[in-house]
């Protein structure tokens, strides 16, 4: 079995477990409860549950990246962890200590991700097929993510949530098995060196993470904003297992088409359709308002998200090609998980109206396009201008262009003499004579 089989095994499982426990929820008190309540309960455990997050994976990622096996090992705990919280939140099925106990479990989910990103390079023979082993990740995601949906929604009918928080657990378990069988690999051996630092700093790349970080941070708020306006409504539960539904089939979809697109047009043209697909569904949904429209944007944004997410992937192997590719990944896969936890956590603070929270999306996307075309035309200063001892000289007796000359510079014969014969001939002197020797001297 190839390395690359086994992590698709094991991220199956983990992504089953993800679905099952959304699933579970469906019926249980993180839904049924005072939506001010609720909306106090989120804010607490997303600052809780991510402000760690943002000073310990700075210090402790470097160190993990050069363990041998420190991935596998980080994917394993997280697997093990979510099995005892789906346990307890099957316990804790109608209590308040439900909401804990899902936040730490939407940590660990995305901790599990940058895991997963960061060993993606090291399961293929080299770096042309990193963009394909990715969308092959998120089609596997979708697939069996979906199928694992069946059993869990049946169980939650028939025997209850617990049945199948119990039945996610099972999958999770599953998944630690799997992740024992990952290979060892090292995601870097040796420290951030220079040329490294310079290629993940490239102006391309860098506006990549930008437009990326905001596709990434609209997925975060649409899902928490659609989470509780859709809730004021008689069917709310309904309506946002149907967002959530259109969301996992628009992911499947674009990372199936993602590298046909990728085939058609360039990364950063990928990146920029993204953003203005976004921009004008946030502000043309807004105008529509209504139930559908939240649903349609969610399904848009995730869609984007994963087309743009294939198009960064392109852009850090073209434009960095010395830098380690799984700390690579490590690192902007990160920054992107901390946008969407920020933008999840803005969505509940504002409570913002259903049709304004879809306008913020818009009005989101269109200041990102401006801002990476003002950042496109601005001059690179970290560019250097070629040296002059690398410039091609043209060749021994060609013409020349000089400054402020329209034509080309041609040589006055002049009189000289054959150091053979010492008979005065005509002809074009040496450029080094010339050069050397002022109009008053010749």
């Amino acid at each position: 079995m190839s390395k690359f089989t086994r992590l698709a095994i094991t991220h199956a499982l983990m992504m089953g477990g993800d679905a099952a426990m959304v699933v579970s929820l469906a019926d249980s008190f993180f839904f049924s409860v005072d939506l001010d309540a609720a909306r106090t309960q989120v804010l607490l455990f997303l600052a809780i549950s991510f402000a760690p997050f943002l000073f310990v994976a700075p210090l402790i990622g470097p160190m993990i990246d050069r363990a041998p096996g420190g991935r596998r090992l980080v994917i394993q705990l997280v697997a093990v962890v979510r099995v005892l919280l789906l346990l307890l939140m099957a316990r804790y099925i109608d209590g308040i200590a439900l909401f804990p106990l899902v936040f730490a479990s939407l940590v660990l989910q995305k901790t599990y991700v940058i895991s997963k990103s960061s060993l993606v390079p090291s399961t293929v023979r080299n770096e042309t097929e990193l963009v394909e082993a990715n969308s092959k990740l998120g089609l596997v995601s979708g697939l069996l993510g979906g199928l694992a949906v069946v059993p869990a929604a049946l169980l939650l009918k028939t025997l209850g949530s617990g049945a199948a928080l119990v039945y996610g657990a099972i999958l999770f378990a599953g998944a630690f098995a799997s992740a024992r069988q990952l290979a060892p690999e090292v995601v870097a051996a040796k420290p951030v060196d220079e040329q490294e630092a310079e290629d993940l700093h490239s102006p391309s790349l860098q506006l990549g993470a930008i437009a990326m970080t905001v596709l990434r941070a609209n997925v975060g708020f649409t899902f928490f904003h659609l989470a509780f306006w859709l809730r004021t409504f008689d069917n709310g539960n309904v309506l946002f297992g149907a967002a959530v539904g259109a969301s996992g089939l628009a992911t499947l979809t674009g990372n199936a088409i993602a590298p046909r697109v990728r085939r058609m047009m360039r990364e950063e043209t990928m990146l920029a359709a993204a953003l203005i697909i976004s921009a004008l569904g946030g502000l043309g949904l807004a105008a529509i308002g209504g139930p559908a429209a939240g649903i349609a944007l969610a399904a848009i944004v995730n869609f984007v998200a994963a087309l743009g997410r294939l198009g960064f992937e392109s852009i850090v192997q073209r434009d960095a090609p010395e830098a380690n590719q799984g700390r690579a990944f490590a690192t902007f896969e990160t920054r992107f998980q901390l946008s969407w936890a920020v933008a999840a956590f803005l969505a509940v603070a504002i409570q913002a109206p259903g049709a304004i929270g879809l306008l913020l999306v818009g009005i989101g996307a269109v200041g990102t396009v401006i801002h990476v075309q003002m950042r496109q035309k601005r001059p690179d200063p970290t560019r250097r201008r070629p040296s002059k001892r690398r410039r091609r000289r043209p060749p021994k007796g060609s013409a020349r262009r000089s400054k402020g000359r329209k034509g080309p510079r041609r040589n006055k014969p002049v009189t000289r003499r054959d150091p053979g014969t010492r008979e005065p001939t005509r002809g074009p002197a040496p450029r080094s004579r010339l050069a050397s020797e002022s109009p008053r001297d010749r």
